[in-house]
């Protein structure tokens, strides 16, 4: 049986400013702090962001979704690629090592959908240099997984970027860029194969890489979340793909759907809607939707009125 979420949910978890973990660098998603002793401490919040802007409304748990995902996940890969996961001592909260990240994230896709499928919906054959069949349909999978890489700008949009203007620009060099890719398409047929046997389809996701203090070249951030990954199910995907339906999806792909649907896509002059209280709800379902679903666990909640508090005191104990 799915998790029934109380009603009315707890309150959301906005964002956080703990001024004794030093500065603090905010993020779309996460409030990320550094105290100095060669940790990093990320803090999951409940905001949501699409086409780059950070919608007004928060969702309450989701962060505990994606922290927990995130931790699920690393723990499921760690055997073939390195990660930065020290500790997650609140549900909200991740410890880990303090890396200089890459400044590009690394998009694996394996199905024609999102952002790819508009760009061949519109004309493009070529997508960060990778070359794209004629003939494939929306949500078809791809000839073999490709790697779509995109610039991490502090403001503004992400931007797709080839390998070959990767290296032109010396944005990374060959060796860090090879390590990194080869890292990428791995994590991908790992998180294939777990989702597989979980009935669904990792479609395309994206990843971050950064250099350890020892050398190390190590994933960060979060992996096969439902910020960061979109996942079909498997039922029924052959039958939709022939009839040209859209896929049953877990991702927050439907966030983006209904803001398009409501005249929004991040460009300029538009107006960012609000989401009204039932669609705040719908969106919290469905991010613990997609933990029971890939994790095959219960989601436990922690219902607490006040998270704040709660994570003081969880990171008291680790810091101290």
């Amino acid at each position: 049986m799915p998790t029934r979420l109380p009603s009315p949910l707890p309150p959301p978890l906005r964002e956080t400013q703990f001024e004794h973990l030093g500065k603090r660098y905010r993020g779309k998603v996460r409030d990320v702090y550094r105290p100095g002793d060669g940790r990093v401490i990320l803090i999951t919040s409940d905001r949501i962001s699409a086409f780059d802007h950070i919608l007004r409304q928060a969702i309450p748990l989701k962060g505990q979704v994606l922290n927990r995902l995130a931790a699920f996940f690393l723990e499921q890969t760690e055997d073939i690629v390195p990660n930065h996961l020290l500790d997650v001592p609140d549900p909200n909260v991740s410890v880990a090592i303090e890396c200089d990240a890459l400044p590009i994230e690394f998009v694996v896709r394996g199905y024609l959908a999102g952002h790819a499928w508009r760009v061949y919906r519109d004309g493009g054959r070529t997508l960060c240099g990778e070359a794209l069949p004629d003939g494939l349909r929306e949500s078809e999978q791809l000839p073999r997984p490709i790697l779509t890489p995109a610039t991490k700008p502090e403001e503004g949009h992400d931007e797709d970027i080839s390998r070959t203007e990767i290296l032109e620009s010396g944005i990374l060099d060959a060796e860090t860029l090879e390590e990194a890719a080869s890292m990428a398409l791995r994590l991908f047929a790992r998180g294939t194969e777990l989702a597989a046997g979980r009935g669904l389809i990792l479609v395309d996701t994206k990843y971050e890489f950064g250099r350890a203090p020892d050398g190390r070249l190590l994933v960060i951030d979060e992996v096969h979340t439902p910020d960061s990954s979109r996942f079909y199910y498997a039922e029924g995907y052959n039958g939709r793909l022939e009839r040209g339906e859209p896929q049953r999806q877990l991702s927050k792909e439907f966030v983006r759907e209904w803001l398009m649907d409501h005249g929004f896509q991040g460009k300029d002059g538009q107006v960012l809607p609000d989401l009204p209280p039932e669609f705040v709800r719908q969106i919290a379902e469905r991010y613990v939707e997609l933990y029971e679903n890939v994790t095959g666990r219960a989601f436990e909640p922690d219902l607490s009125e006040d998270p704040i508090r709660r994570i003081e005191i969880a990171l008291e104990v680790v810091l101290n």
